[in-house]
């Protein structure tokens, strides 16, 4: 999304600070500890990993995400974890895009890890950048640049962005113009997060999810998935709940791997490592009732109450959101319909999840409760379209995404 013309110069003036990186430690995908004075670092956006095919060597990619809460000291995550070797990024920047590639003048500033300018990620590991000095807004289009020199094997990355980002052959990650990045990308590579410092008083929520938290049929380029109508309420109100990571991945399942690492082993990397996080807004299950491999509501309410004891474990509340209604799409019957009222009478009733956002209500038919609404649907009677998902964000009860429960394990 374009920023607007008339934003640009205050855009310039609340990043114009960018201008060294400072030079500290490198950090694994854990939470920086807490400033003096009541500040923390909080993930300001997230993606999750998965494969992206294969990496490509002496390659430039221009990555556009949009930022929830602000704050300063921005610091970005790369991830090499679902790499097989060592990867290098001998670049990396990050600004403020004016419009397509093209960034905010005076805004592109470089990246360091440990106070040099490159750094080499062990297959299977993130690594975090130093702090960068200066404050980044909320709702604002942050761009990271990196370059990679020597990449192969598989590259790691986020598939299914509905978001374009840019890619060239070449270094030109410290490139403010957009002449040099004239191929399109729909995916994010090598980047999984974002985080900024702010008052130890704001958090951030994660949506652990599926196709749908990763946005399939809303509009592309214009962050309309549901967790981007959420950070939007969040941002209007005085909830102490700015940020928002969204951790979907189209096709993912509760139990097993596939589409992505099944939410119960990637809880650890794409959830609970993010810094500031209160609350898991767990909403997923559909792919692994409709995939018809023998998966059952308890099969389905074991894996649930493992999340949550782990998360809870960590310190964070969850919240269940029912399994949206899905009849009409080519993998639905009624074995599969039966298994989803188990699972939603248990998200319901079980009282286990500290809160429930009730998605199929909002989103079924009042006429087949077993249907999504038609102007909710996206057009595959499974995803809901931009109106559907601003239904499910304004759904929930902002005040359940706050949490005070304290960390019974050094977990981040």
């Amino acid at each position: 999304m374009r920023a607007r013309a008339g934003r640009t110069g205050r855009l310039v003036s609340l990043v114009v600070l960018l201008v060294t990186a400072a030079a500290v430690q490198v950090t694994p995908a854990t939470a920086a500890p807490a400033a003096p004075g009541g500040r923390h670092d909080v993930v300001t956006w997230g993606a999750s990993a998965d494969r992206v095919g294969d990496a490509v060597a002496d390659r430039s990619y221009r990555l556009i995400v949009r930022t929830s809460v602000g704050g300063d000291n921005l610091r970005v995550r790369l991830s090499n974890a679902l790499g097989d070797r060592p990867l290098t990024f001998d670049s990396a920047y990050a600004g403020l895009r004016k419009s397509g590639a093209e960034l905010v003048p005076g805004t592109n500033r470089r990246l360091t890890f440990g106070g040099t300018h490159s750094v080499t990620v062990p297959a299977g590991a993130t690594v975090h950048s130093d702090p960068l000095p200066g404050r980044l807004p909320a709702a604002a289009d942050l761009v990271v640049s990196v370059h990679t020199q020597t990449a192969g094997g598989p590259a790691t990355g986020h598939g299914m962005a509905m978001q374009t980002s840019y890619a060239a052959t070449g270094d030109h990650a410290g490139e403010e113009g957009a002449a040099n990045w004239t191929e399109r990308t729909g995916s994010w590579f090598y980047l999984d997060a974002v985080t900024v410092r702010t008052s130890a008083a704001v958090g951030a929520v994660v949506a652990l999810g599926d196709s749908i938290t990763d946005g399939w049929q809303s509009s592309g380029d214009l962050n309309r998935r549901w967790p981007d109508y959420l950070a939007r309420r969040l941002g209007a109100t005085s909830s102490p709940v700015k940020g928002v990571a969204n951790e979907g991945i189209s096709g993912n399942k509760v139990l097993a791997d596939g589409a992505g690492q099944s939410a119960l082993n990637r809880l650890d990397r794409d959830v609970l490592s993010h810094p500031g996080v209160r609350t898991v807004f767990l909403f997923e299950g559909v792919n692994d009732i409709k995939a018809h491999t023998g998966v059952t509501g308890a099969d389905l309410i074991a894996g649930y109450r493992e999340i949550i004891a782990r998360a809870h474990q960590a310190g964070k509340c969850v919240v269940g959101a029912t399994v949206a209604p899905f009849k009409g799409w080519s993998e639905w019957d009624t074995a599969a319909e039966s298994v989803r009222q188990e699972v939603n009478q248990f998200i319901r009733s079980s009282g286990e999840f500290d809160a429930v956002t009730d998605f199929d209500r909002i989103l079924r038919s009042p006429y087949d409760h077993e249907r999504i609404m038609p102007v909710f649907d996206g057009g595959d009677r499974l995803h809901p379209n931009d109106k559907g998902m601003q239904a499910m964000a304004d759904s929930v009860d902002l005040d359940s995404l706050r949490c005070d429960r304290t960390s019974t394990a050094d977990v981040p």
